[in-house]
């Protein structure tokens, strides 16, 4: 009883800490969704050239979409015909770190690793994207200049949104949409973190992991098969910095675990090449490496100051973090009273295989409801399914889910 006591303890240490950062950030979420949607994204990223590479970094950075969320986006950028050098940039730049993982790890891990994230971010994205550019010789013509920008602007016929609506909007995506899309994976890392911190002694980071080498090479092997949001790796890492691992090697795996997806895998494997998937792989592990060997170096000139990677809960009054994280907690559970939507079997039926999150589900519904004749859209997340009702054609549907980024595996009806 004593050991569970204190491994709650724990857990609601971390959770306590973060939970006012973390809601800061979902809110500075929620603005940059309205402000920064898909297709302005698409239209700053036309060129093939470094000055798009450097844009595609630049947005990655604050958008708070993990690596299987980022996918739709690559893929509607792939679609209009962006170069491959802009696409891989994004792809690294924007799940490795997001406005509400960057305040949560300062919240956690002080400010050394909250400035090294973005940073590196943006480096690993300018450099993965500049390496495309040179060594991509095939022709690879941009058509997204002439879809998206050779049309002169033509009024809209539909009403702007409303303040209220904007600011609704804004309140659904950040404290509804992305919280069910993170919970899962935060969950498991506030958990982990809590195991790690209440269990793990000392002397077994300091024996097998203290010569930076072994560290950094355990860190790569845990966090690149297990994955977890930018978010949720920050109490692990957190944890294991506490128990003694350098910082360095705590960054390593704070950067690896979340740009790492079979998801993304496969599909800059597939969609853009094996030598694509390699500078992917490549520059993950040169700069996770990288900067943490500078962080571990900074640290060590700073007099291994533990203010400098620790979290700053004194910052902030003891009722805010609770009242943070109790509202915090009701957010996370509130998606498990929703009902499960059934599949009837009564209208157009397909398998998305790369359906994998909360922000998927969303995407596909948004866009198969805006498909004239659509009545009704039940999608089932856990096998896959979407279901189609209404008088549409089949190939409506289809390129309603294509063009929001996802494919069609198995038509089941």
């Amino acid at each position: 009883m004593a050991i569970i006591t204190g491994i709650l303890a724990e857990i609601w240490k971390l959770l306590a800490e973060m939970a006012p950062y973390l809601l800061l950030g979902f809110g500075v979420a929620g603005v940059l969704h309205i402000f920064l949607p898909k297709e302005k994204v698409a239209r700053h990223l036309a060129d093939d050239n470094i000055k798009a590479v450097s844009k595609a970094a630049l947005l990655g950075v604050p958008l708070p979409l993990c690596s299987c969320g980022v996918i739709p986006v690559a893929a509607h950028l792939e679609k209009q015909g962006a170069n491959r050098g802009p696409i891989l940039s994004f792809l690294i730049s924007t799940p490795t770190t997001g406005a509400d993982s960057i305040l949560a790890t300062y919240a956690l891990l002080g400010p050394l690793l909250a400035i090294a994230r973005p940073i590196a971010a943006f480096f690993s994205g300018l450099l993965a994207g500049g390496i495309s550019n040179v060594l991509d010789k095939e022709a690879h013509p941009s058509t997204l200049r002439e879809e998206v920008c050779a049309v002169p602007p033509t009024e809209s016929t539909e009403a702007k949104p409303s303040f209220a609506e904007r600011v609704r909007e804004v309140l659904e995506y950040a404290f509804v949409d992305l919280i069910a899309d993170v919970s899962k994976w935060l969950a498991i890392g506030i958990i982990a973190g809590g195991i790690i911190s209440y269990a793990l002694p000392t002397t077994v980071i300091e024996q097998f992991l203290g010569n930076p080498v072994a560290a950094y090479t355990a860190m790569l092997l845990i966090g690149i098969p297990l994955y977890v949001c930018a978010t949720g790796s920050i109490p692990i890492a957190a944890s294991l910095i506490m128990k003694g691992l350098s910082p360095g090697a705590g960054f390593v795996f704070l950067f690896a675990g979340p740009a790492t997806n079979t998801a993304t895998l496969s599909f800059v494997g597939g969609k853009m090449g094996r030598k694509s998937l390699a500078i992917y792989l490549i520059t993950i592990l040169v700069s996770s490496i990288a900067f943490g060997w500078i962080i571990d170096l900074i640290w060590a000139m700073s007099g291994s100051q533990m203010s400098w990677v620790s979290g700053h809960m004194e910052m902030l009054p003891a009722w805010l973090h609770t009242g943070s994280a109790i509202l915090l907690l009701g957010m996370m559970a509130y998606p498990l009273t929703k009902k499960k939507a059934k599949l009837e079997g009564k209208g157009m039926l397909l398998k998305i295989v790369d359906m994998t999150c909360d922000h998927c589900r969303k995407s596909i519904d948004t866009a198969l409801r805006k498909v004239e004749g659509v009545n009704e859209v039940r999608i089932d997340l856990e096998t896959k399914q979407v279901e189609v009702l209404g008088n549409v054609e089949n190939f409506q549907v289809l390129a309603a889910i294509e063009q929001a980024g996802y494919h069609v595996a198995e038509n089941e009806g």
